[in-house]
């Protein structure tokens, strides 16, 4: 799993790399314009590049960049030059995309959530969720972990009161899509796409459009 981010204007030519989750005891290891971020477990779970203009030359955009996997081994040469451990390793694989709610039941320990299972087309992933419009049958936008949300959280799995969910059944308004309803619900979209299709944000503005 490999988040990358660049914000010139708040961070500098700073690229942050993310491989895992934070912990709450976390150490560095820096050499150069390189600094290893670990965990409390002594695992890599990031990096940040100063400079990073220096190996991948001027980058654009603000917030979660993708790198090719020829940047991602620049960057790995950078890492071992630098004698710090771990590696980056690329990853292409769509985070936001198109699930059928397949099972959908009552979580065993709140009144307010649901456990579903979600066909996202190359597997079936449970997601527990709280959304008060969300339903059986249901054709939705999942961020699977690794997302980056427009407003930089990041998807991990994890579990809510005890039950496991891999992704979130995302909002328009967590999508930021425009004209987005300011009220909890998620995005429900039509039921031809399948399971599995990439997320395309032009068609999920279309959507909002028509019922607002």
């Amino acid at each position: 799993m490999l988040i990358t981010s660049y914000n010139q204007s708040a961070f500098g030519d700073t690229l942050i790399a993310i491989t895992g989750p934070d912990t709450a005891t976390q150490t560095t290891q820096q050499n150069g314009d390189v600094v290893a971020i670990l965990n409390d477990q002594n695992q890599v779970i990031g990096y940040n590049f100063f400079k990073v203009s220096q190996w991948l030359g001027s980058l654009t955009g603000k917030g979660q960049v993708k790198l090719t996997k020829e940047q991602v081994a620049k960057l790995n040469a950078a890492i071992q030059e630098a004698g710090l451990p771990g590696q980056l390793e690329a990853d292409d694989k769509p985070k936001f995309v198109i699930g059928k709610i397949v099972d959908f039941k009552d979580h065993p320990d709140a009144d307010h959530l649901h456990v579903a299972q979600v066909d996202i087309g190359e597997k079936q992933v449970q997601i527990v969720c709280g959304a008060p419009n969300a339903a059986l049958g249901q054709t939705v936008v999942v961020a699977l972990p690794g997302a980056m949300m427009p407003d930089g959280k990041i998807i991990w799995p994890g579990s809510l009161r005890g039950v496991a969910s891999y992704g979130m059944i995302s909002s328009a308004r967590e999508l930021a899509i425009p004209g987005a309803p300011q009220r909890r619900g998620i995005l429900v979209m039509p039921d031809e796409l399948a399971a599995g299709t990439p997320f395309d944000a032009k068609k999920a503005a279309a959507v909002v459009a028509a019922q607002a």
